[in-house]
């Protein structure tokens, strides 16, 4: 069995409950989740308590699996108190790009911790480059920043085109705020994992170009 850290299982647990009280109380949920409109007229708690919200089982189950495999290795090699630093850092980050992106639109809404199971996934992803992954349906392993970096593309795409009912924009900060929180806690990677460090910058350039540009 996988023997999971109790920082870990406390995080999952916090999902959890908060996301139970939301799925069966619209007064919470509407209360506590991310809004442009709330949070620009001083609800700024709703920065940090939309992430432990869900849309649904299936969002929840999704964000907490990623979770699950990913937490202990950030915690191995950092220790339970960063990695708390760690993911709360890539939860405000995406909430802060989020924020800035969506700034002229009021009514925009968001839930979920996407944006700090991002911020753990780079984080281990820098920590661990030879990690490899599988999906379903493919039987191969694909080396873990391939799937990064392609996902913070994707991320880039659904922002542009405005696909679907996800907050790409808290993805992406929280890979953010996960690639640059491990990064200060080690800045060895810097040499000895420069073309890494390199390649998960790419996609972050791109963005603020594609915006500096008025493209996004």
């Amino acid at each position: 069995m996988y023997d999971l850290h109790l920082v870990t299982i406390a995080i999952i647990a916090a999902n959890v409950l908060v996301s139970m009280k939301g799925f069966n109380d619209s007064a919470f949920f509407e209360r506590y989740k991310f809004g442009i409109g709330p949070i620009r007229a001083g609800q700024k708690d709703r920065m940090v308590t939309s992430g432990f919200l869900h849309v649904d089982l299936t969002h929840l189950l999704f964000n907490m699996i990623t979770l699950y495999f990913f937490a202990d290795r950030v915690i191995n090699w950092f220790g339970a108190g960063k990695f708390l630093i760690i993911y709360f850092v890539s939860l405000v980050a995406g909430s802060l790009l989020a924020l800035f992106f969506h700034k002229d639109e009021p009514y925009y809404s968001a839930v979920g911790a996407s944006g700090a199971v991002t911020g753990i996934l780079y984080a281990a992803i820098l920590l661990d480059p030879g990690m490899n992954l599988y999906l379903m349906f493919i039987p191969i392993p694909i080396p873990a920043y391939v799937l990064g970096i392609g996902y913070l593309l994707y991320s880039i795409y659904g922002m542009k085109n405005r696909l679907g009912n996800i907050g790409h924009t808290a993805h992406f900060g929280g890979a953010i705020g996960g690639f640059a929180t491990t990064l200060l806690f080690e800045p060895n990677l810097l040499f000895t994992e420069t073309l890494m460090v390199v390649l998960l910058a790419i996609p972050i350039v791109i963005l603020f170009a594609l915006e500096k540009m008025g493209k996004l």
